[in-house]
């Protein structure tokens, strides 16, 4: 007879100054049955986080929380994480956003995948408490990505609502991450994706069901990109990473390249964008003239901004929800059923 698959979890919450929804994550998190552990790493937040997530415990014993001193970022809090935990099955919960309840079960019913995510509702911070009854029912219908269509499917395009799949909240087994060495690239920005698409190009199995079961809070702009030019810099180059330590079909490499120049571009703009600002208009185009190669980045980039207003108005509108109570799903899809009651 064959052993039954493991399927204790381990949920990481890693926060910085989240008091104020920590608890909410936490206890969802807690009412999954599935959930032998839930670590948060408070990481060096300079508010309540810490004492707020300890009081959330609900006396089960599964419940850890740990703080750093300083911030380390979330690939770093993460990678503390899996190191001082021990289920055999790991997910990542951000500290704004919390588990749709049976989130976990419905996961843990697909079967062969080595990584498994579900659909994500994108709800205002103002409607999140009562987010669940409003949610469309979708039929799971599950499919593998391979890493052609997970990295084409971050490479997000001008005008159009935000869509990377990266955002995607997996569940990840803990032995394939062994097997091949792999944790969080210490990045601040698309650590998800660049550790989902290390264990892509390493044959990683990456199943992803319609079901909705995973809510992620928008607040304002929150997800409207406030990184720094230099994390877009460290993103492309863990492309090039990529690229020159992965043994990739023709395809593969093709798609992480053009992922690895749109981040570039991305970089060069704002670079530009930059100089302009600490060190005047005549630097920039300095810049811009001794590395011909950015130029198309920066005129484009720089005409698209300015042709922006003309665009027709019922474009698809931005990631953030406005307050107006609107439920957005990272999957388009066609709910089955109407929202559940």
């Amino acid at each position: 007879m064959t052993a039954a698959a493991p399927t204790d979890v381990c949920i990481i919450i890693a926060a910085k100054n989240a008091a104020d929804t920590i608890a909410r994550a936490i206890a969802s998190a807690l009412a999954e049955p599935e959930a032998a552990e839930v670590v948060v790493i408070d990481d060096g937040s300079t508010d309540d986080t810490a004492s707020v997530a300890r009081a959330a415990d609900d006396g089960t014993g599964r419940l850890n929380v740990v703080r750093f001193e300083e911030n380390r970022g979330p690939a770093a809090a993460r990678n503390h994480a899996i190191a001082i935990s021990h289920s055999p099955l790991i997910g990542v919960l951000d500290a704004d956003d919390f588990f749709f309840p049976g989130r976990l079960g419905q996961l843990l019913s697909q079967d062969g995948w080595d990584f498994v995510a579900d659909n994500i509702a994108f709800i205002d911070a103002a409607q999140a408490a009562h987010a669940h009854g409003r949610i469309d029912r979708f039929d799971p219908t599950p499919r593998l990505i391979d890493l052609v269509g997970f990295v084409e499917g971050n490479i997000s395009r001008r005008g159009l609502r935000r869509g990377e799949i990266g955002f995607l909240k997996p569940l990840m087994r803990r032995a394939f991450l062994d097997q091949h060495g792999l944790r969080y690239n210490e990045l601040r920005l698309g650590e998800d994706y660049d550790l989902y698409a290390r264990a892509l190009a390493n044959g990683a199995r990456y199943k992803i069901i319609h079901s909705c079961g995973y809510a992620a809070v928008v607040r304002g702009n929150s997800l409207s990109g406030s990184h720094r030019t230099i994390d877009l810099k460290r993103l492309y180059e863990a492309d090039r990473a990529i690229l020159a330590g992965s043994r990739l079909s023709s395809d593969g490499e093709a798609a992480v390249r053009r992922h690895e120049r749109h981040i570039r571009d991305r970089y060069e703009l704002r670079h530009f964008l930059d100089l302009k600002n600490e060190q005047g208009l005549g630097r920039a185009i300095g810049y811009a003239l001794t590395h011909p190669a950015a130029l198309p980045a920066i005129v484009g980039g720089i005409l698209a901004d300015k042709t922006e207003r003309f665009r027709p108005s019922g474009s698809p509108a931005p990631l953030a929800l406005g307050g107006k109570g609107e439920v957005r799903y990272l999957l388009e899809t066609l709910a089955v059923d109407h929202p559940q009651k």
